[in-house]
């Protein structure tokens, strides 16, 4: 097993808890894992980006090579579109549909469809409408990663064992919001 996987979006849309529950599914499946990240003006809007490289072999290197890439997880529709020379001819990109217009020359959002209609392995996902109406709106991030979970290749029950994990401590609602939101975008992945 190996999967190349790069996470990415804008400052705050919690990419890095996604990277924290994918790393920790994995040392559950006994995996080798390394995981690079750049935070760049992530306080102010900025760009981030996580490579998290999983494999049943040990891994020499935390970085992903042009057109190797797996999976892309985009929490922001552009991003999915800034990493796209990463991903390989039979990878999928997860993202969501709702633009962070944080630039003046944020491109049309039909050019941006336009685009990421153009490869064979997309899901495209309105998660935060679908996290306002299931009254889970912090975890819109969680359901891209539902979404993104047979690309993957991680067991469904491995990655929820790892929500318990990592949201343990924030309390039972928390958990199970995020679990929810897990199931919805496993739903959508459909």
């Amino acid at each position: 097993m190996k999967s190349d996987i790069i996470l990415c979006g804008v400052g705050g849309q919690g990419i890095l808890s996604i990277a924290t529950i994918i790393g920790e599914a994995a040392m559950n499946e006994n995996l080798y894992i390394k995981q690079a990240e750049v935070h760049g003006m992530s306080q102010r809007g900025g760009d981030v980006q996580s490579n998290l490289r999983i494999s049943s072999d040990p891994i020499h290197s935390d970085l992903i090579a042009k057109g190797s890439a797996n999976v892309i997880i985009s929490m922001e529709p552009m991003e999915a579109l800034r990493y796209l020379p990463y991903l390989s001819k039979d990878g999928w990109i997860i993202t969501s549909s709702t633009p962070f217009v944080n630039i003046p020359n944020y491109p049309d959002m039909e050019v941006i469809k336009a685009d990421l209609a153009k490869i064979n392995n997309v899901i495209m996902l309105d998660i935060e409408t679908l996290a306002k109406e299931n009254d889970i709106p912090r975890s819109a991030n969680v359901i891209l990663l539902g979404a993104a979970q047979k690309a993957l290749g991680i067991e469904y029950s491995k990655i929820e064992d790892a929500i318990r994990n990592v949201f343990g401590r924030k309390g039972d609602a928390v958990v199970e919001a995020n679990i929810k939101a897990l199931a919805l975008g496993k739903a959508a992945q459909r």
